[in-house]
């Protein structure tokens, strides 16, 4: 079983850059699909971006693809959610997860950190 926690967030202005990480223990991340979702309140869990076991195969959300890049360390056991561009759209809680499965549906995923909340203010 693998353990996660999410650090980064934060509060900053539209146009901003972020870095989301990831760090990952009982497990190495090469074990896993690893992927990042996001919830505004008041919506669903949605879908950001997720990187396969070798890290060669990612996926993104058409509403950060071009602003945000997902890559991991196998070394140090951390995925990493790099965010360029921020939009007020993007402000929600961000969450790290993993499973043995290759999705983009929140519930195909069995673990999960605890979030971290980005603020974009316009």
């Amino acid at each position: 079983q693998v353990q996660l926690v999410e650090s980064g967030g934060g509060l900053v202005q539209a146009g901003d850059s972020l870095r989301l990480s990831c760090v990952a223990s009982g497990r190495t991340i090469d074990t896993y699909t690893m992927g990042w979702f996001r919830q505004a309140p008041g919506k669903e869990r949605e879908f950001v971006a997720n990187i396969n076991r070798n890290g060669l195969s990612t996926n993104y959300a058409a509403s950060v693809r071009g602003r945000f890049t997902i890559s991991g360390d196998n070394a140090k056991g951390t995925v990493y959610l790099q965010m360029n561009s921020l939009k007020p759209e993007d402000t929600a809680v961000y969450y790290c997860a993993a499973d043995y499965r290759w999705s983009v549906a929140a519930t195909a995923y069995n673990y999960w950190g605890q979030g971290t909340q980005i603020t974009v203010s316009s």
